[in-house]
């Protein structure tokens, strides 16, 4: 798969990843509009081009407030990611390029006030669904949110996805109506974050075609 030619798709408006793009950008501004005073912290899983923290802070009045690190493997990508911080005069906006399933790329801001797994879920096997999900639970402090993305081709995984999270101490906050294609979910986390180690390995990357081809 060449991910960076694969984000063409959201040029296109009527797209199903247009439409889900737009519903990310609303969860991540409803967590900023909610999130108490101060210094806000995000933190985005296999980023891509950033296109939706990006372009949620970009005239959201809380802009200065966030820092944040997105991590993608595909330098193509995170070249896209910097440009556009860099154009949206975000610069606490740092694109990392790297494995994004290692926990050594988080530990500097972990426990966020949002994590975003958004484009994961989809391409990990269910058992990393589970394993990541896992992990949000040290990448989130305490009253902060988990956005996230999983399509609901069948067997759809999304009420499942629901379970393991508020099996963890996750309050439901929304989740799209299952008649859309590609669902968006967030939770809020009303736990304690456990510590974030290092030299973890939180799910490994298989991409939605190979899973296909299993």
């Amino acid at each position: 798969m060449d991910w960076h030619a694969w984000h063409a798709t959201y040029d296109r408006a009527d797209s199903p990843l247009a439409r889900r793009l737009t519903t990310v950008q609303d969860r991540i501004r409803e967590t900023l509009d909610t999130a108490p005073p101060g210094p806000l912290t995000a933190v985005s899983v296999c980023a891509g081009q950033g296109h939706d923290l990006i372009g949620a802070l970009t005239d959201h009045p809380r802009r200065r407030e966030v820092r944040a690190r997105l991590v993608e493997l595909d330098a193509r990508n995170t070249e896209a990611a910097r440009h556009a911080a860099a154009s949206a005069g975000l610069p606490d906006v740092e694109v990392v390029t790297g494995d994004a399933s290692w926990t050594d790329h988080y530990t500097a801001l972990a426990p966020a006030d949002l994590v975003l797994i958004c484009g994961v879920l989809g391409n990990v096997t269910d058992t990393d669904v589970e394993r990541l999900l896992d992990h949000c639970t040290r990448l989130c402090r305490t009253g902060g949110t988990v956005v996230w993305t999983r399509n609901r081709k069948a067997p759809d995984l999304v009420p499942q996805v629901c379970s393991w999270l508020e099996g963890r101490g996750f309050e439901r906050l929304w989740v799209s109506e299952p008649a859309v294609e590609q669902a968006v979910g967030a939770h809020r986390f009303t736990g304690v974050p456990r510590p974030l180690p290092s030299g973890r390995r939180m799910f490994e990357f298989v991409g939605y075609d190979a899973l296909r081809r299993r």
